[in-house]
């Protein structure tokens, strides 16, 4: 992101405003539905998130790690929203939420392999997004969700069997 551009957006310029949404929108669009799998969350979620960017981009002492920055407001905000419906009680007794052959159904000519993570449990889609694409050790995650280290290990290897199972159902 342009050093000038954020600097215009730390003065509250609405128009350097308009052009970082515009250049942000779509990429934090990705990471909130890889989250979230509802349109009307992930939207409020969005809004949120450049809400929060734009009141806190003050606290961003380098520019040169704005993206990253605003990736790890969006990972947040995404699990508040996961908080507040109560989507994020992780238990191995969430496996019945899982059925390869909705699962072949609902996705028989989509082989987008992130579409799958829709068929994961909230908690187990947290922690594989988490750990597997944004890179958080499972210490951190544990403290991020409130849960010990080995349920965070157990829940991602419960996603993996299941990502893999889809992958296989899916011949992808």
């Amino acid at each position: 992101m342009e050093r000038e551009l954020l600097l215009e957006c730390q003065r509250n310029d609405r128009n350097a405003q308009r052009q970082v949404y515009e250049k942000m929108a779509g990429k934090i669009y990705s990471v909130c539905r890889r989250y979230l799998k509802n349109d009307e969350d992930i939207e409020e979620v969005l809004a949120d998130t450049f809400y929060k960017i734009f009141t806190k981009i003050n606290q961003l002492q380098n520019p040169d790690i704005f993206e990253s920055w605003a990736r790890k407001i969006a990972v947040n905000e995404c699990l508040q929203k996961l908080r507040s419906q109560k989507a994020l009680h992780i238990t191995l007794e969430d496996s019945h939420a899982f059925s390869s052959e909705s699962a072949t159904e609902s996705i028989s000519f989509e082989k987008d392999v992130l579409s799958l993570l829709n068929f994961l449990p909230e908690g187990c889609r947290a922690i594989f997004n988490l750990f597997a694409i944004e890179g958080y050790p499972h210490k951190e995650i544990a403290m991020m969700l409130s849960i010990s280290e080995g349920t965070s290990k157990s829940q991602l290897n419960f996603a993996r069997k299941r990502l893999q199972e889809l992958l296989v159902n899916q011949n992808i």
